[in-house]
């Protein structure tokens, strides 16, 4: 978990003692690495092909969930390079899997706290967030990539593959930014509509 959802959010919601003790050595640098490579890569990449009008006219009321989307994308897929170990921005790929550790749990369930029961997902921040993690927890079950675990009654989301994680993403990636090169409206709707509006009442 990021260092704002505190300790009793990690300990509630960590399904392992090597969850908690990662998140708690590396959670404060992978949060401000996330945001830091969402602002400054993410939103700052990503070309629109020649004759495609603006997403805000192309994408029309999706846009800023799809471009949230793929900022987060680049972020997450680069968060768990070697590159940055080798750069000195993080002693180890540790820091990129408390990234995702923290990123799947939200999107899949810390975040609907902030929602009343009954409510659907509207924000974009959390609306893109909901639409990774269910695309990448839907997209990766064939291989238990991310598995929905029971334990004591409770609910946890369990990455068992990081590389196979970092290899959805990309692909989500590249699917995100071929909408929004190419202004797909009906791909851009379906994405959002099937997988960051609806909430599991579970």
């Amino acid at each position: 978990m990021s260092s704002k959802e505190g300790k009793s959010s990690l300990t509630e919601f960590a399904y392992s003692q090597e969850e908690i003790d990662r998140s708690k050595k590396y959670g404060g640098v992978a949060d401000l690495l996330h945001t830091d490579l969402h602002e400054v890569i993410g939103h700052a990449s990503g070309k629109i092909n020649r004759g495609v009008g603006q997403t805000s006219e192309t994408l029309k009321n999706y846009a800023s969930t799809l471009e949230e989307g793929r900022a987060d994308l680049v972020a997450l897929y680069y968060l768990y390079d070697q590159k940055l170990v080798d750069m000195g921005l993080i002693e180890s790929l540790d820091a990129g899997k408390t990234a995702y550790d923290d990123y799947i749990k939200n999107g899949m369930m810390l975040q609907l706290k902030r929602l009343k029961v009954g409510e659907q997902v509207e924000e974009a921040h959390m609306r893109n967030r909901q639409m990774i993690a269910k695309w990448a927890f839907e997209k990766g079950e064939a291989d238990s990539v991310i598995v929905k675990k029971m334990k004591d009654g409770k609910t946890y989301f369990v990455i068992n593959d990081y590389d196979k994680l970092k290899d959805l993403f990309g692909q989500l990636l590249r699917e995100l930014q071929r909408i929004k090169s190419e202004g797909d409206f009906e791909a851009g709707k379906a994405l959002v509509e099937n997988y960051a509006v609806k909430v599991d009442p579970e």
